[in-house]
């Protein structure tokens, strides 16, 4: 059975940016104590939809893969943001891009789903039911924010991120490590139906990351017939500065390897930041072709996901 390979990637932010200076006369905040506590400088806030962030970012990937839309089996989107219940996202964007017979689904897996929803693809590659498939990872985080909580309104933005996988022998994207702890499912949540609301328990989560998945991320190169120290980057969740330093300081990794930190600029997009970020290094040549980079992410569950995949 063939395995797959990422043939391309894309990514969409909206124009709009909220700084740390804009949030000191929305909440009792600073820059100095946001940047301090998170590494986050700005986040984009977008005006759409969801749908209208993972369309954007998934025709940049499609027309960059050179696939047909006709050819494309299988389109997910991860999100745990989005509105609209039927259709799905997945269908939505579907319909915009002239894809014409997919399967379309929704996967929510949090701050994980990227990473989860690209194992699902990769294992329906290799069983055969299709040769294409689109994966997205796209938020509005900003519908789901309580802008009076000082604690949780500055960590969050909006964006999308996708990949074209396609069939590929050899495959070049590694077994996934996938699992979850559901007796600490309430630390990270997004609760109530008529006025969702981001909330966690900061510190216990960082504890969490910090502490328990580094070993979750090296059995992950393990898997994939690797060490960390033959990684060429590493790409996290984009929870905040201080978690992403914190894992990978603990990961036997060159001096140097890159390392995704584009939480800075475009804050906690929980399922759409490792696409996000991913995309935007390899537009900008940071990340160099057919080196193995570790995609790992982790939040509300608590669940994580992640595996090495090739750099398209």
């Amino acid at each position: 059975m063939p395995g797959s390979r990422i043939t391309a990637l894309g990514h969409h932010q909206p124009a709009r940016v909220l700084t740390n200076t804009d949030l000191e006369g929305m909440v009792e905040t600073s820059d100095e104590w946001i940047r301090r506590r998170t590494g986050i400088a700005t986040r984009h806030i977008a005006d759409g939809s969801v749908t209208d962030l993972a369309t954007e970012a998934a025709a940049k990937a499609l027309a960059g893969a050179g696939v047909d839309p006709a050819e494309i089996g299988m389109v997910v989107v991860a999100t745990c943001s989005a509105i609209d219940r039927c259709p799905s996202i997945a269908a939505q964007v579907a319909g915009r891009l002239g894809i014409p017979a997919p399967v379309c689904f929704d996967l929510n897996n949090a701050c994980a789903g990227f990473c989860t929803a690209l194992a699902v693809a990769d294992h329906s590659v290799a069983a055969g039911a299709t040769r294409h498939a689109l994966v997205i990872g796209a938020e509005k985080m900003s519908d789901v924010t309580d802008w009076t909580d000082r604690s949780t309104c500055i960590l969050l933005g909006d964006g999308a991120g996708a990949a074209v996988v396609s069939a590929a022998e050899p495959a070049t994207v590694g077994p996934v490590v996938w699992g979850s702890d559901p007796t600490r499912r309430q630390l990270v949540r997004i609760a109530d139906a008529w006025q969702p609301a981001f909330a966690q328990d900061g510190q216990s989560v960082f504890r969490w990351a910090t502490q328990e998945l580094p070993a979750v991320a090296t059995e992950a190169c393990r898997r994939a017939g690797i060490t960390t120290t033959d990684l060429a980057g590493v790409v996290t969740h984009q929870a905040n500065l201080r978690i992403i330093e914190a894992l990978t300081g603990r990961l036997d990794l060159r001096p140097d390897v890159v390392i995704g930190r584009d939480v800075v600029i475009s804050g906690n997009t929980s399922a759409a930041s490792v696409p996000l970020a991913l995309s935007k290094m390899v537009a900008r040549g940071e990340l160099p072709s057919d080196e193995p980079v570790l995609l790992f992410a982790f939040g509300g569950g608590l669940s994580w996901a992640g595996q090495v995949v090739t750099c398209p």
